[in-house]
Order: structure tokens, then sequence, then C-alpha cells
């Protein structure tokens, strides 16, 4: 090979790439600098796609999916700005908290303005839920919920976007996006449209990860903890057992080539004042307290088993009404039930399919739905509630955790009732992802029809009775059929604890008498204190994760009149803490219970036989 030809070569690869990082008329092209943060807001920058029309309009989100509430991300955004290629500022007009309208926008070139965050925004009236919202702290942490930051041209959602973010030296961005160049100050990454831009949130902040494989699927765990108390290590040792079970629950194989776990662990609380988790199809962002290692790790894999479950739905199962989303004027789906439902029902059912918990452990969760679902309006059709859930129904929305993991539990009893066991709804829901599919939304008014088609005759009258319809749903016979006694309530002999109300101290992480004045006669003869952190009974430790086994399994199995001693550390008038034995015999004591659930006495045969086609036993 000559020189020449040599540099004509080099020459021609080096054009291009050059053309490959040009932008591309048909695309956006977004870029945030955070290396250069002002009053706590970063500057955004886009070339904007070619437009074809006299006036255009430019959006922020007013909601986003997952949320089901009003964010009007645009009041944080100021100083919109619109310019030709020259440089000369075209003329905006803001239409409303989240639209500016561009005139002579087929000159348009280049759009500028600035971001605030959402984290510690001073107005009560503009508190977002945490991980649905942003966070701008300059050389600490940067969540970019992109949805926060960057909208979109009226009819160019489907328009490709290319983000390029400037980072501080030594950050790395936490996401399921793979970028398609990375240095040591900038990262560019290709996103199909702004559905799929919207769905991808980063973490940029100096590293502290942890990658998993599950099978072919790389499992980031991404952990911003300014203390360093929290690290990313533990928290994913504990979550992988979990998603390991999952993978088998879902047949051995998950759907997605990466996904990552965002988990900012602030100081104090949020300006929302709660704590949880927000989903998205590859990834999920969390916002939870610190506390000590063993009770957080716990909290992230019990919210973790719900949150990457949502890898199915709404991922590979989701109505037209989310997969093309409106985040102006959004259409909600009727079927929340399925989305977050099923999603919750299944957050506990592979604990015990995969063998993780105890029957006993899954029947207390169960009780838990059954009596928050209490709580809210049963008789109100739950397809009815998730179409007007950003209307009037807006506070019965909590309740899709609850009866809509119900509804998943009750759908999937009979699914196996129906089938002799062989087919269940984690069946149904493999066979609707193969029948749509993530480029492939259902019509919302044909899926009760097509599941129907795919399972049962019987099984259309269950959705126009229990999930269309006002009729509560049928528990007691639910449960009978898999041999569970259900009540919705009684009374049962048990080993009084002592009657107070339990609290936590955050600092120890132990379990603290909190209320003590309807302590009954085992906790005021013992003499249980308001201030007292529980340590030990009978020397066996109490610790938010021993607790169930120590009072609930040990003490329950003592002979009522046996010696009983609990170690207490107890502040004295100047607040230290001193430990105290506190002794007194097993007293037995009469409990109410509130929805019931243990096995019944004497189950036959085919209630047996179902009972281990549900739940693997």
């Amino acid at each position: 090979m000559t020189l020449r030809k040599t540099f004509i070569l080099l020459g021609m690869s080096l054009f291009l790439q050059l053309t490959a990082l040009a932008q591309q008329p048909g695309q956006y092209r977004f870029t945030l600098d955070l290396t250069k943060v002002q009053n706590d807001r970063v500057m955004v920058s886009m070339l904007a796609p070619v437009i074809s029309q006299q006036d255009i309009v430019y959006n922020m989100p007013k909601i986003v999916p997952g949320t089901y509430s009003i964010s009007d991300f645009g009041k944080f955004l100021t100083e919109f700005k619109a310019f030709d290629k020259n440089g000369t500022e075209l003329k905006t007009e803001q239409l409303d908290q989240n639209r500016w309208k561009i005139s002579n926008a087929t000159a348009l070139h280049k759009v500028t303005y600035w971001i605030d965050d959402t984290f510690d925004t001073p107005k009560r009236e503009d508190v977002i839920f945490e991980p649905a919202g942003t966070n701008i702290e300059e050389n600490k942490n940067f969540l970019l919920n992109t949805f926060g930051f960057i909208g979109y041209f009226d009819n160019m959602k489907q328009v490709p976007y290319e983000l390029n973010i400037t980072k501080p030296s030594g950050f790395y961005g936490s996401t399921p996006l793979q970028a398609v160049s990375t240095t040591a100050t900038s990262d560019r990454f290709l996103v199909d449209n702004y559905v799929d831009l919207a769905d991808n949130p980063l973490m940029y902040n100096v590293p502290d990860t942890t990658v998993l494989r599950l099978g072919n699927t790389e499992v980031l765990v991404s952990v911003y903890s300014p203390s360093g108390k929290v690290t990313s290590g533990p928290v994913a040792a504990n979550v992988q057992d979990i998603l390991e079970a999952q993978r088998s629950y879902l047949g051995g194989t998950l759907p997605v080539d990466k996904y990552a776990f965002l988990i900012y662990v602030p100081e104090k609380v949020g300006k929302s004042g709660s704590y949880g988790a927000l989903e998205h199809s590859y990834s999920s962002v969390y916002f939870l307290p610190e506390m000590p290692e063993a009770q957080f790790t716990s909290t992230v894999r019990d919210v973790a088993a719900h949150e990457f479950f949502h890898i199915v739905t709404p991922l590979a199962i989701h109505s037209e009404e989310i997969g093309n989303f409106d985040f102006i004027d959004p259409k909600m789906s009727k079927h929340l039930w399925l989305y977050e439902g099923v999603t919750e029902y299944f957050a506990s059912h592979v604990q015990i399919y995969e063998k993780l918990i105890s029957l006993e452990e899954y029947m207390d969760k169960v009780r838990e739905y059954i009596y928050m679902a209490s709580t809210y309006n049963d008789t109100l059709p739950f397809t009815e509630m998730s179409a007007r859930v950003l209307e009037e129904h807006e506070k019965q929305y909590p309740n899709v955790y609850q009866k809509g993991a119900l509804i998943g539990l009750a759908l999937d009893v009979r699914l196996r009732e129906l089938s002799e066991g062989q087919y269940g709804l984690r069946n149904l829901m493999l066979d609707l992802a193969k029948t749509y599919g993530k480029d492939q939304p259902f019509q919302d008014d044909a899926l009760f029809d097509k599941i129907t088609e795919l399972t049962y005759p019987e099984i259309r009258e269950f959705f126009r009775s229990y999930v269309e319809g006002p009729e509560p749903l049928p528990l007691q016979e639910t449960f009978a059929k898999v041999g569970i006694h259900y009540e919705p309530d009684g009374t049962q002999t048990v080993n009084s604890y002592g009657g107070f109300v339990p609290g936590l101290d955050q600092e120890t992480g132990r379990i603290t008498v909190a209320e003590t004045g309807e302590m009954d006669e085992f906790g005021r003869k013992i003499g249980f204190r308001p201030g007292d952190q529980l340590l030990s009974m009978n020397g066996k430790e109490i610790t938010p994760e021993t607790v169930r086994d120590v009072i609930g399994v040990e003490l329950q199995q003592a002979a009522p009149g046996s010696k009983i001693e609990f170690m207490v550390a107890r502040p004295n008038k100047a607040g230290k803490l001193k430990k105290k034995k506190l002794k007194g015999r097993v007293t037995a004591t009469e409990s109410f219970v509130m929805h019931r659930l243990e096995p019944a006495p004497a189950p036959t045969g085919p209630q047996l036989e179902l009972l281990r086609a549900w739940l693997n036993l």
C-alpha cells in the first residue's frame, strides 16, 4: 500500500466518523453540561430537527408514565430561547405551564433553556415524588429523569434523539442506556424516540456500582449515598437471589439485555415526605432513607421484587394509551389491574413459588393485601377507577397494589382450576407477551376478549364480574379451592408480646416500645416503658429481620406459664441507654384477628393438588 493511498483511506475513515457524529436532519440533538451549574440549574441546548411548518410548539411533560399524577415539568424551565443558524433570536410565546410556541419555525436551528431540579423546590405545590423527580447537586450528584430536562415538538415524538452529556471528571453515568461513545468528560447516547428517552433515566456521580449477571442479562446496581453508609455491594448481593428467582419464574430467560437499579440515599427526608421507587422498562429509580445495612438491603429487595417485574408489563404487554403515551393530555388505560396489580402479585408469589419464603409468610403478605384493600371502595369497578385515576378516582389509586394484587391471585387460582393445575397467570402473561410484545400494543377494549380467547370462556365472566363490574372478589371461595380457610374477622389465642405499639429507632435500627396506652396485662406486669429498645428475648436477638421468628415463632411455641426474659436498652434521665432485664411468665391472651388465613385442618386431595400447582409446594 502506497503512502498516498494510506492517507486517502485515513481521510475517508475520518470523514465517515465525522459524518456519523454530525447531526442528522431528522433528529433532535440535546446537550446537558453538568460541569456548568448556575444557581442549582443546568442549561439544556438542542439543535432542532428540520421543521416544515411556520409555527411549532415545544412541550415539557405534564404527566409521565408510572406516576399517575400531574407533575407539570415545564414549571422548572426558565429563559426559553430559540435561534436561527445565524444566531438571531426567533419569537417565542409561552402558551401555558408546559408549552412554548416558536414562530418562523422553518428557520429554527437551536433552542436553549435553563432547568431547575425538583428535589429542593421551595414551593410546596411544586413538590414531585423524588423517584420521578430530578436532582442537581454540583460536583456531587445529578439524577436525570430525562422527562424532567427534555421535551419534544408537537407531532414529533417519534423522531430520534441524540443525547450528549458533559460530565465532571471522575463521574460515571449509571443508566440502562448503552452509550455509543464515551470519554472521561462526555457520554453520547442515541434513542429511537421520545417515549424511549423518557423511559431511560441516568444518574451521574462518583461511581459506586456492582454488576450482576443473570443469564444473558446484565444488571447494574448503582448507589449514591453521601454518608457512605449504604454501598452497592451488599445491596446487589441481597437482591441477587430474588432476581434469579424471577428469571426462573419467567422461564429461565429475561426479555432485557441490561437493567439498572439507580438508588439515591438521602441524608434527610425529601420534600415529598415519601420514600419509594419508580419503575421503567429497563430500570427503576429508588429514593430510600439511610438505615442499618441489613434493613436497607431487605427494603430494596422487597421493592425490587415489584419493580423488576415491570420488564413484563408494561414493557412487553401494554395498551395503545401506554405505547403512544400523551405527555400533555394522557388517556389512561383501563388496565391498571394488569400493569400494577399483576406485577405486585407476581412480586410476592414468586417468593413462595421459588421457595424463598414459607407458606405462613406468604399468607401474611396476602392478609396485608386484603386488609389494605378493605380501606378503599370495593364496589368501584377497577376498569373505571383506572380510566379516571387522574380525575375523580385519584385517591383510589393505591388500591392497584392491594386489590390489584388480589385480582391477580384470584385469576391465577381460577386459571389453575380450569386447567387442572397446568396453566396459570404466569403462563398467560408469557402468552400475551408473545401475542403482542414491545412494539405491538393491544387495544384497551379488546384485552379481556383476547385473554378469553387464549384461555377459557369462564374467564370472560370473571373479568365481567370482578374487574369491569362492582362485585367483590370471591376470596372465601377462591381460598377454599386450594385448602386455605379464610375468615374476614375472628379471634385466636396467642402468647402476648405485651400489646404495646412498636416503633423503630432510626439511629440504632432497634425495635422500640413506642406507646403503652393500650398495653395488655402481660406488658404491664413485665414492665415495658415507652422508649425501651428491644435487644433480646430469652437470649435470642431481636432485630427487624429476626422479630418475626422471635415473637411470631419462638414466643408462640412457648408453654403458657413458662419463664420469659426480655433484655431492653432503656434511656435514663440523661438520655443514655442502659441495659435492663425484664422477667415474667408467658401469658396467653385472646387476640382479635382480621382476615385470618390458615391451612384447612383436613384438605381434600383435589384441594392439595391445586395448592401445589398454584404455589409449587
